[in-house]
């Protein structure tokens, strides 16, 4: 059950982003940025958190699942260290995922080269 959960959960983020990209003029960039600041409202207003208790993968590996991790960060740091925790606590809880990022990121360009087109 657990598996249908995050699989309708991610899939529904998914068809969502479909829609948006096909009915609207916005760009697939300008919609993963609104998936992250949806996640980061969404957790600072406590509506996130129920729903990662639901979908569990569903809604942490997704693009709003970043955004709550980003909030989670802040919220704990602020607590931990007051103000300068809402610069700080961020970049803590998702270092992983931007490390990954930017490693993976540099091995794919340094893999596959770009081709500039007619040539």
């Amino acid at each position: 059950m657990e598996y249908l959960k995050a699989f309708l959960f991610g899939g529904v983020l998914c068809a969502i982003g479909q829609i948006l990209i096909d009915k609207t003029g916005l760009t697939p960039a300008r919609i993963l940025t609104t998936y992250v600041v949806a996640g980061v409202i969404l957790s600072a207003l406590g509506f996130y958190q129920p729903l990662v208790d639901w979908a569990g993968a569903g809604a942490t590996v997704p693009l709003t699942g970043f955004g709550h991790s980003l909030a989670q960060g802040v919220r704990e740091a602020v607590a931990q260290r007051g103000l300068l925790g809402a610069l700080t606590g961020g970049l803590t809880a998702t270092a992983g995922g931007i490390a990954a990022a930017i490693v993976l990121g540099l091995l794919v360009a340094l893999l596959f080269r770009a081709k500039r087109k007619g040539s």
